[in-house]
């Protein structure tokens, strides 16, 4: 498997990255009702390339298997960091790559991301019913934070973790 930055220059794979994205949230149910709008967001990943760091985990013959958006606290991808933390964001699977180690590898890039800027912690939100990303984390040692949980918009309720690094 190859992990590398998306190419901020590359349309076709920059669509690929947002379709894999929205595709990867779609397969779980996650989206359920979701507006039109945060479809949109999940597909924008010409905008998180631009905005922040986008990753890419390839197989050996070059398919997309996964990515993630890793983030600085105050960027325009940000959610709950604060200062000295990191985020990551929109960590996505292909559906036929599940089971592979990808999602472990994209999250083991961002704290290695998050140790190499000097980051104190590193933070996430995620949906209550994503078992199987939460399974991940706390294999990590990342720790749940309900002091920070929260709703982006009414009736989505996140929660978050955080792992000290």
């Amino acid at each position: 498997m190859i992990l590398r930055l998306a190419d901020p220059t590359d349309p076709a794979e920059l669509a690929a990255v947002g379709e894999l994205t929205l595709a990867a949230y779609d397969h779980d149910g996650w989206l359920g009702d979701a507006e039109d709008g945060y479809r949109a967001h999940l597909r924008d990943a010409a905008g998180r390339a631009r905005d922040a760091e986008l990753a890419v985990a390839l197989g050996e013959d070059a398919t997309l298997l996964g990515t993630v958006t890793f983030c600085r606290a105050g960027s325009p991808w940000a959610e709950v960091s604060a200062p000295s933390e990191a985020e990551f964001r929109m960590l996505a699977v292909a559906p036929t790559a599940r089971g592979r180690g990808v999602g472990h590898r994209l999250t083991a890039w961002c704290l290695d991301r998050a140790r190499a800027e000097g980051c104190a912690a590193i933070v996430l939100s995620t949906l209550p019913a994503m078992a199987a990303a939460h399974r991940l984390y706390e294999r990590l040692d990342f720790r749940r934070t309900p002091d920070r949980d929260w709703e982006p918009a009414p009736g989505v309720h996140l929660i978050t973790y955080r792992l000290d690094l």
